[in-house]
């Protein structure tokens, strides 16, 4: 029977401690790679949403306006996920208005919204701001309210756009956020009731048909109303129930410098006109 020496065993035990280790290394690292894996299903956070963001996952997307350059004022808007905007760029592309997130719901201020707001301004641009709305967590009054406060207020100094209720698909459940055709048609007008009670001015609507047929039950009503469209196509297509006409459109989350960009349905002299009131 032969007999192993200490000084034989001790290899063959270094050799098997040094497989399990490799092993254990790999069981450990392959969850962690998994977990930092992006989940594209997942529900973003709340303060993320912004103008448009909805659109192309309900809507698509499908070429881009050609020819009217000449006789509409091209614009931006944009929000905290672009961080600081380089305006001198943008003003000279030949953009000349812009719209910046101020806020959405009670509970979010845009951290950028100082060097966006102001920025637009100090090189020129005509500028004014938004409220990405959350009917299911306030009341439309009490939105229109923590917006004015934060931003949204206007001034007649030929320079400050209205502001304007930005209401879509909700990114962080039903679409609708929970409310029937008749309740949202309520929030909506208590909303803009509320906003001109405060600063004399018609906050502007931006929304798609699609989302204003579905959630308002193409509600008519508004029509006196100005209306930012969003559609990413060739035309800005069949309007929201009750507009015969837009005021500006989202062509655009792909331009330069800016993805979102939107067309005045009316040279710069049309934008003045609206922010003079």
């Amino acid at each position: 029977m032969p007999v192993h020496r200490p000084e034989q065993i001790r290899p063959r035990r270094l050799f098997l401690v040094g497989l399990l280790l490799t092993a254990f290394a790999l069981l450990h690292t392959a969850p962690a790679s998994a977990a930092e894996a992006p989940d594209a299903t997942a529900t973003p956070a709340r303060g993320s949403a912004h103008m448009g963001m909805g659109v192309v996952a309900h809507d698509g997307q499908d070429g881009l306006p050609t020819g009217t350059r000449a006789t509409q004022s091209e614009g931006v808007d944009v929000a905290s996920y672009q961080g600081n905007v380089a305006w001198p760029t943008l003003w000279n592309s030949g953009v000349r208005w812009a719209y910046t997130k101020a806020s959405e719901g009670t509970y979010y201020t845009n951290p950028y919204f100082s060097q966006q707001y102001s920025g637009s301004y100090n090189v020129g641009m005509i500028r004014g701001a938004y409220h990405f709305a959350t009917p299911d967590t306030a009341s439309g009054a009490t939105q229109a309210d923590y917006f004015v406060d934060h931003g949204g207020t206007w001034s007649k100094d030929g320079r400050t756009l209205p502001g304007v209720l930005d209401i879509e698909w909700n990114p962080y459940g039903d679409a609708c956020f929970d409310k029937t055709p008749s309740a949202m048609v309520s929030w909506i007008r208590d909303f803009l009731n509320q906003y001109k009670a405060r600063t004399g001015r018609q906050a502007v609507i931006y929304t798609a048909t699609s989302w204003w047929n579905q959630c308002t039950g193409s509600y008519a009503g508004f029509s006196a109303t100005p209306l930012w469209i969003a559609r990413y196509a060739s035309t800005a297509g069949t309007l929201p129930a009750g507009w015969s006409t837009y005021t500006m459109w989202q062509y655009t989350s792909t331009g330069p410098t800016v993805g979102d960009h939107d067309r005045f349905n009316g040279a710069l002299d049309r934008v003045q006109a609206l922010a003079n009131g």
